[in-house]
């Protein structure tokens, strides 16, 4: 039981980091949603500038903390040393979740194009970068870094 518990564990956190993913992905680029990098300021600027500043640190420093050896072996003292990965993957897309979802956006576009070329080759650019990213987790090998080979190891009784 304790191992289908943790691989199930392990699945959702990154189900939970795809849908992070792709909800980033549209709020960095102004797409489909109502609020977005790039909204009317709702709030005066030093206040919305600030909540930003907290809300880019909160990530930085769990980020940071969580990804130290220290903290790591602190760490799997409360959770099994198999879903380590996954709990900073969860931890990781609350922390960008409260960014896209608690953002003040400060009433500056970052980019915009008039345009159709322009725009077009503005969002191939966005797209490839994204795409760059997403490839990149491939190369680190995507399952390991993402939780999932941990978790699927530890079902398994490999680990």
């Amino acid at each position: 039981m304790k191992r289908s518990s943790i691989f199930l564990y392990g699945v959702l956190c990154y189900v939970l980091s795809l849908v992070t993913f792709v909800y980033t992905f549209a709020f960095v680029g102004d797409l489909w949603l109502a609020n977005s990098l790039d909204s009317a300021r709702s709030a005066p600027l030093l206040k919305a500038s600030l909540i930003d500043l907290a809300l880019l640190t909160l990530f930085a420093l769990q980020h940071s903390v969580m990804a130290r050896p220290a903290f790591k072996r602190w760490w799997t003292g409360i959770v099994p040393a198999a879903a380590e990965r996954s709990t900073y993957l969860l931890f990781s897309c609350l922390a960008l979740i409260a960014v896209v979802v608690f953002w003040q956006p400060i009433g500056t576009v970052v980019w915009k194009a008039e345009s159709p070329a322009a725009r077009t080759l503005l969002y191939a650019v966005y797209v490839f970068g994204w795409g760059l990213l997403l490839f990149s987790t491939f190369l680190l090998n995507h399952f390991e870094l993402f939780g999932l080979r941990q978790v699927w190891l530890q079902l398994t009784g490999k680990r």
